[in-house]
């Protein structure tokens, strides 16, 4: 990864629906090998995918909270059944596991209030080898899908 390729990087994060033209100009780069640079990055998995930043509230999904959850075993069973599920539940989108205790941090968006007390009473609680959940509501976003610091 040279100089060129983090400059690309660095636009197609700022603007995805950039044209390969308009591209290989603020880079300072031909179109040809601005064009197979990109490839390369795509072809390489650097480059995941293309898509477009939706605006929740704009979309009615006002509620946002984060859920640590706590396993009851962090054995390997446990946990593939866990991430497995937890795939199906379209509110929640994102999740990771982490060190220590808990074993999950989830972010959950939903319309309100009433409606994230019944996915989490119906789903998120009923979640293979759960033991805990604790929830955190956003009182507000201030940072949300911030490019890479390429």
């Amino acid at each position: 990864m040279d100089e060129y390729d983090r400059k690309i990087l660095a636009q197609l994060q700022a603007d995805g629906r950039l044209s390969l033209t308009d591209l290989s100009e603020r880079i300072g780069l031909s179109l040809s090998p601005c064009h197979r640079r990109v490839k390369a990055l795509e072809d390489a998995g650097v480059i995941r995918a293309y898509q477009a930043q939706v605006d929740p509230g704009k979309v009615g999904l006002e509620f946002s909270a984060i859920v640590f959850v706590t396993l009851k075993e962090a054995n390997k069973q446990t946990v593939s059944a866990f991430e497995r599920s937890v795939l199906n539940v379209a509110e929640v989108i994102q999740a990771q596991r982490l060190f220590g205790d808990p074993d999950y941090i989830l972010r959950v968006v939903t319309s309100d209030l009433r409606t994230y007390q019944d996915l989490y009473d119906e789903q998120l609680s009923s979640l293979p080898g759960v033991l805990r959940l604790n929830s955190t509501l956003v009182m507000k976003t201030v940072i949300q899908d911030r490019p890479l610091p390429i």
